[in-house]
């Protein structure tokens, strides 16, 4: 092992410190303190055999706080290392890489590890120390024993939407050194701009890395900014630049070069590689595009030709192709892919996809390298060495590791750093979905459909930043913190949500760290959260938030709470349709942002309801609940007040507890094609008296959905009952022509209500 020895001059202190949990992110694996305390010096002595680069990094993160100097001698100096060489560590045996020790006395400062990347790691632990105790230099004496749980911890960073420069990429490297993250997955290809220069083919830059505009809003609204975008792209030696720099840092940097989908700026430059003749453009739009890379001769020649280039610029162990969201319209209706199909005995276009991947799968094992890809590259059967990357949900994680294959688990429902962190109505344009800190903090990586052995082939978490709506890089700062924060302590193994309020305190603690660098940080964290709660008499609605209940002010007539609003007290009762508005105050000014809740009361608000089909755990917040719990769907609030289904019909039974009278039922579908969701194809409603009868009343069909715009509101005719069933049908396969054809429609589907 070697070991890092800091001896680092101070009055030696008899105080014994109390025990106070440090500030820590992420929380160390075992954390002991000792009597006593370190006094931080003016100046560390550092002795001069100590790795450069780790310590110079050390020495520019703390230049403003302490002085350096060196000295070529162990005894005296403030900082010393002593070289022992790295045991044959068994196969059987943990990685210790990232392992190390830091032992805090009011003599000094010990570490040691088996590598400089376990010295480097040490050193993240011992800046955030020095960085807490800034103000009274006193660091308390413990010994921190550590390593991550899970090899692959990384941050995913979208350049293709938007582009964003080296500098930038550089600061995004930098914090995820910060929290010990390890790779940066760096999406550099995609339909809307091709951002990685190709010596072998300039066309891929000169035409594939501009647009002529881009996408504002929802999909829905389909309205352009008028502006062209670029060409905006990194040369060679900006991609080295940037791969020195993560290397420096112990970051491996894992290249994303899209295929066989998302092709559509690299078919623009050379449009001879798609199943029809073109012309094509980088997309404008968002979402998902029909033309694809055909998989012809030519098209491999190129793809092989690119990945060389790729593999000589990034030595990661793994390339990522991508492989995700490739539809089969064009290779339906292309003559030559069919004839592969035949010729290879493949069992459809599913079958194509899998033959596309393996073909690729098998040049980079040639050149000693590995792929991995979104989980869409299970379809029609894993290549044989792939690693899966599970984003769709856990389920292309579970059949990777089930069959003995490594996967990186990256939920949506955890880990799309592009959904809302925070009530939609005070944070900027996200793409929807609401995945807020508390969340990110509660995943556990590792499903719990595996056992044991086959857990060992989940590599690790990630979360993915995807820049539809992130034009600048204040805005990539403010959509990753502070939940890199949350991710960075889920990967190192040591998160506990039933701890989330001690998370928070530490989360906050941070934030000074964060305000000296600038960095333009979510501040959700303090604003006001707001939970129903389903009773006999209705619901309520409680208020909370990271600090003291005590300055939750709110109002029940919609009125701004800064004018006149009531202390926060309890529970509040919802008895009736109003609007409620709250904020956090201190010494009587306004902390928070101002939350407001809209509450449509009816006579199932509350009620106990049951669903046949759970929703996609993407979009499952509140649960069943979420469909009676007084609140309309908002448009941009999908993981918040919408229940999403994929490719599964609405089965809801709703309890009344006893005969009720109505005459009224209304529910909201929406409709956003880009994001493949389609209305409802059909609804049906029924009653019944036992929970076991049930007698239809009502049934509507896909035009009078589509007229109504998905809000539907249906004369029942006179009814009394004591259980309401509704059947609402998703629209199924999506329809050629649509984002997403041949795959399944999504539903959404919220408030079933009756008057």
């Amino acid at each position: 092992m070697r070991n890092f020895i800091l001896v680092l001059s101070a009055l030696f202190s008899t105080v014994f410190y109390a025990q106070k949990k440090p500030n820590l992110i992420p929380y160390p694996q075992t954390v002991n303190i000792t009597e006593g305390e370190f006094i931080i010096p003016e100046t560390l002595v550092l002795n001069d055999k100590l790795p450069k680069e780790e310590t110079d990094y050390f020495k520019k993160r703390l230049g403003s706080l302490v002085k350096f100097k060196y000295s070529s001698k162990t005894e005296g100096a403030h900082l010393t290392q002593a070289l022992v060489p790295q045991p044959k560590i068994p196969v059987t045996t943990e990685d210790v890489r990232e392992k190390y020790t830091l032992t805090i006395s009011p003599k000094g400062i010990f570490i040691s590890s088996y590598t400089k990347q376990g010295y480097f790691l040490a050193l993240q632990t011992l800046i955030q120390l020095f960085e807490e105790h800034r103000e009274d230099k006193k660091i308390p004496a413990l010994r921190i024993e550590d390593q991550p749980k899970f090899a692959w911890r990384g941050m995913h960073l979208d350049v293709s939407r938007h582009f964003f420069t080296v500098d930038e990429v550089k600061q995004y490297i930098d914090y995820l050194t910060m929290y010990k993250l390890n790779t940066f997955h760096w999406h550099l290809t995609d339909d809307q701009g091709w951002r990685i220069e190709i010596k072998k083919y300039p066309k891929l830059t000169q035409i594939g890395s501009k647009r002529k505009e881009s996408m504002i809003g929802a999909y829905a609204d389909n309205t352009f900014d008028g502006k062209p975008y670029g060409p905006y792209f990194y040369t060679q030696e900006q991609i080295k630049e940037v791969v020195k720099y993560a290397q420096e840092r112990h970051i491996t940097v894992v290249p994303e070069i899209e295929m066989p989908g998302h092709a559509l700026s690299a078919l623009s430059a050379y449009p001879e590689l798609a199943c029809t003749k073109g012309p094509f453009e980088s997309a404008t739009k968002w979402g998902v595009m029909d033309d694809v890379f055909c998989p012809k001769d030519e098209t491999f020649t190129f793809l092989e030709n690119v990945l060389d280039e790729v593999i000589r610029l990034f030595p990661s162990q793994y390339i990522h192709i991508g492989g995700d969201e490739c539809p089969k319209t064009r290779w339906k209706e292309c003559v030559h892919c069919q004839e592969l199909i035949k010729k290879n005995n493949l069992k459809d276009e599913h079958g194509l996809q899998s033959y596309f991947i393996q073909r690729i799968e098998k040049y980079v094992n040639s050149k000693g390298r590995k792929i991995i890809g979104w989980d869409e590259i299970l379809e029609g059967g894993l290549a044989p060495n792939a690693a899966v990357m599970s984003w769709t949900g856990v389920n292309g994680g579970i059949e990777a590791a089930k069959a003995k294959h490594f996967a990186v688990m990256t939920p949506g429902a955890y880990c799309y750093f592009d959904h809302y962190q925070g009530d939609p109505q005070s944070e900027p344009n996200a793409f929807g979905g609401f995945t807020p800190l508390e969340k990110v903090y509660s995943y556990n990586p590792i499903p719990a459909e595996l056992n044991a052995e086959q857990a060992k082939y989940i590599s690790g978490v990630q979360a993915n930043l995807w820049t539809e709506y992130i034009t600048d890089f204040k805005q990539v700062q403010y959509m990753i913190f502070p939940r890199l924060m949350a991710l960075s302590e889920v990967g190192w193994g040591t998160s506990d949500p039933k701890n989330y309020k001690e998370f928070e305190n530490r989360v906050i603690s941070q934030f000074k760290v964060l305000d000296k660098m600038n960095v333009n940080y979510a501040k959700s964290i303090y604003n006001i959260s707001g939970k129903i709660v389903p009773g006999n008499n209705g619901i309520t609605y409680e208020l909370s938030t990271s600090q003291d209940s005590k300055g939750v002010r709110y109002t029940l007539d919609g009125t701004d709470p800064t004018i006149n609003s009531k202390n926060y007290q309890g529970p509040i009762s919802i008895p009736k349709s109003i609007t409620v508005k709250s904020a956090y105050f201190e010494n009587g000014q306004l902390k928070s942002s101002i939350s407001s809740q809209q509450f449509t009361i009816s006579k199932t608000t509350g009620k106990k309801i049951t669903l046949e089909n759970q929703p996609s755990e993407n979009y499952s917040f509140g649960g069943a609940s979420t469909l009676v719990d007084g609140i309309i769907g908002n448009v941009k609030q999908l993981g918040k007040t919408w229940l999403g289904f994929d490719g599964k019909d609405v089965v809801a039974t709703i309890d009344f507890g006893q005969k009720t009278g109505f005459s009224e039922v209304y529910f909201n579908t929406l409709e956003n094609k880009g994001s493949w969701i389609h209305l409802a194809k059909s609804a049906k409603i029924f009653v019944s008296d036992d929970n076991k009868n049930f007698k239809l009343i009502k049934e509507i069909g896909k035009e009078e959905i589509q007229n109504a715009k998905g809000k539907i509101k249906l004369n029942a005719g006179s009814q009394n009952a004591k259980y309401l069933k509704m059947i609402i049908e998703n629209a199924g396969i999506i329809p050629a022509g649509n984002p997403g054809a041949d795959s399944k429609a999504w539903l959404f589907v919220d408030e079933i209500g009756v008057n």
